[in-house]
């Protein structure tokens, strides 16, 4: 008869979602795994299949949290400036002194695996037309509420902003300080007025 789990799995999937997050898929090894959850590789294999089963796992959990709670404060009531302009700052994901930039962990995972796994990158693409869908939502209200100029073309601004958020991700986690990419971020804001 099997022995039952000593541990929970999905706090399992959170702490792995933190390490992968840190260290990227192929930084991270199955030990690294079971040394940061206390697990054996066994009980790994056994609950997961594999390393590339529990990333998944740890890419589409990030995805219902982070990602969900990034929706939801782009989302958020207010003036459609203020709320692109807000949300951009929150995306610049700037570390304490002498800590490590994490940067956004579905960017990490594009840029390191990019389309070469096709179920990553499935999951990479969702998460990157949820931004671009919700981008164009908040777009459309500026425009219907007269914030936004009238012939803004909302799709290409749209993919104007998201390359914007992809770029200070990357240029954050370079180390970039924060005016830089704050001034990046009001200049092109001013450009949908």
């Amino acid at each position: 008869m099997p022995r039952p789990r000593e541990f929970d799995e999905d706090d399992v999937v959170t702490r792995a979602t933190d390490l992968f997050w840190r260290r990227g898929y192929h930084a991270t090894s199955v030990r690294d795994l079971g040394e940061a959850l206390g697990l054996s590789a066994s009980s790994l294999y056994r609950t997961f299949g594999d390393k590339h089963a529990l990333f998944l796992r740890a890419l589409d959990h990030y995805r219902a949290t982070d990602s969900a709670e990034a929706r939801e404060n782009l989302l958020r009531p207010g003036p459609a400036r203020e709320v692109l302009r807000d949300w951009l700052i929150r995306m610049v994901d700037l570390p304490e002194e002498g800590a490590a930039a994490r940067g956004c962990f579905v960017v990490n995972t594009a840029t390191e695996l990019g389309a070469d796994d096709p179920a990553v990158d499935e999951r990479t693409q969702a998460a990157f037309g949820v931004t671009r869908e919700t981008l164009q939502e908040v777009l459309r209200r500026g425009r219907r509420d007269g914030e936004l100029r009238a012939d803004l073309d909302v799709a290409a601004a749209a993919e104007t902003l998201f390359t914007l958020v992809l770029g200070l991700r990357v240029r954050a986690r370079a180390g970039h300080g924060r005016a830089e990419l704050e001034c990046a971020i009001d200049t092109t804001v001013r450009s949908l007025l």
